[in-house]
């Protein structure tokens, strides 16, 4: 069997190099980012891989840093590319993060501030999960798929099964399948019709 470490690069690459072709794919104007989205996800992100390593994960990191370098490149792409604008869900789901930043100062409780921002980032994934159903082809499935697969990938790379540890992968496992049978979904009751 492949050592959890090496898994853990290995999906840490795969989530990536989804956002490659996601960042490849708004650039050629294929693929509109919400812009609301990737911002949030970004501080969010960030806020997860910080609370997420101080909780003890390691060898499942790497698809946390991916998230936190990835978004942050497509939520600047999304300046001149993306769609959408800051509604009031996108200004609670900032607002949320910030305020786990200070949750966990007060609380130094890396667990808890994992926990919000595992649901600041879900709120933040709101706009996209819906685009997702509603207008797929701007999004990329290829991206998603990845990311699905590097999510699956991850969850064979958790070095100890504690809810500190699994709890993110299996969530991003989870978000990311959805999102992508939303798209493959969508697009297929659009030629079935």
């Amino acid at each position: 069997m492949i050592d959890g470490t090496i898994l853990g690069v290995i999906a840490g690459i795969l989530s990536f190099s989804a956002y490659v072709l996601y960042i490849v794919s708004t650039l050629q104007g294929k693929t509109k980012p919400n812009r609301a989205t990737w911002w949030i996800l970004t501080l969010v992100g960030l806020m997860i891989a910080m609370s997420y390593y101080a909780g003890g994960a390691r060898d499942t990191m790497w698809v946390a840093l991916s998230y936190v370098l990835g978004p942050a490149i497509i939520a600047v792409l999304s300046l001149k590319y993306g769609e959408g604008r800051w509604e009031r869900l996108d200004q609670v789901c900032l607002t949320g993060a910030l305020i786990s930043a200070l949750i966990w100062y007060l609380s130094e409780s890396a667990l808890t501030v994992l926990l919000v921002n595992i649901l600041m980032d879900f709120i933040g994934l709101v706009p996209t999960i819906k685009k997702s159903y509603l207008r797929p082809e701007g999004e990329n499935r290829t991206a998603w798929t990845l990311e699905s697969f590097a999510g699956l990938l991850n969850m064979f790379a958790i070095e100890r099964w504690t809810f500190a540890i699994a709890f993110y992968p299996m969530y991003l496992l989870i978000l990311n399948m959805t999102i992508t049978t939303l798209l493959f979904r969508t697009t297929q009751q659009k030629t079935i019709s």
